[in-house]
């Protein structure tokens, strides 16, 4: 008896294209739609149940007031100008600082990752000082500098110096060798190899360190106003905390948390005019 095996019946998966591949477009605007929304209602949601709990008594409005005492206080303090001395000691010196760490963070990252004995000689010194607490070096910068915008912008430049370089250095390191060896191989000189190797392949990474840069010191500067600056937000925020004017000390706070946004953000915008080519963290193609 002879039996007769029939071979398996094979399955063919058919996958139809769902509405992203339909609409790319229509789709991508109501993600983002729907991103923004939870990004405004969250916050939002917060803020009446604050106004909630101060208003029906549940904690107390005298150490915590009222979101609504808190924006009027702050609309006439800017209505009155006292509160953009503040803002723009604060602004000024994060930018000033900004700007030298970042531009000593960069080139000393680009030295180290492109150079190994530069990496070798200046690693273990920088690693050490990078785990000291910024905070801890204002005692040294104020016997350098003396009192005045000197100790907070050196501050802010040190804090910003090493997470850029960081970024940098590691950056560089990370370009693959296929690049590098496509740019010998055409003959780039050392110029050529930086602007048209080394640069795309690593300004996305540096950026990114350099976003974070931007929300810390905004941070630091804060913290250094309060211990040894007779102007600013941070000097603001503590000295309304010594008056016990709580509602003025909220305000500090929130024009804190506004800068800090707005700087990080414009950093992000910088990043994508400068790297159109690189994948970006929000936005079309995120899921």
């Amino acid at each position: 008896m002879t039996t007769i095996t029939k071979p398996p019946t094979e399955s063919v998966l058919i996958r139809r294209p769902g509405p992203r591949e339909l609409h790319p477009v229509r789709t991508h605007r109501r993600r983002r739609a729907l991103e923004l929304s939870l990004a405004l209602a969250v916050p939002l949601c917060l803020v009446l149940l604050w106004q909630l709990a101060a208003t029906q008594a549940w904690i107390d409005d005298r150490v915590y007031p009222a979101p609504s005492t808190i924006l009027a206080d702050g609309w006439d303090r800017a209505a009155a100008g006292e509160l953009w001395p503040d803002v723009w000691a604060t602004l000024k010196r994060v930018l000033a600082g900004y700007a030298v760490g970042t531009a000593a963070g960069y080139a000393l990252g680009l030295l180290m990752g492109s150079l190994s004995l530069v990496r070798a000689a200046l690693e273990p010194l920088l690693d050490a000082l990078y785990v000291v607490p910024k905070l801890a070096l204002l005692p040294i910068f104020l016997n350098m500098f003396g009192l005045g915008e000197g100790p907070q912008v050196a501050l802010v430049a040190a804090t910003v110096f090493f997470f850029v370089w960081i970024s940098t250095m590691s950056a560089v390191m990370s370009v693959p060798a296929g690049h590098r060896d496509a740019g010998q191989v055409f003959g780039a000189s050392r110029w050529q190899m930086f602007r048209h190797v080394l640069l795309p392949a690593s300004l996305p990474s540096v950026l990114v360190g350099a976003r974070i840069a931007a929300g810390v010191a905004v941070l630091v500067i804060v913290a250094s106003e309060q211990i040894a600056a007779t102007n600013g937000l941070g000097h603001l925020i503590f000295d309304s905390r010594a008056l016990f004017q709580n509602d003025v000390m909220f305000v500090g706070i929130v024009c804190v948390a506004v800068l800090g946004v707005l700087f990080s953000e414009l950093i992000r915008f910088a990043g994508r005019l400068l790297t159109p080519w690189a994948p970006r963290d929000r936005g079309r193609g995120q899921s």
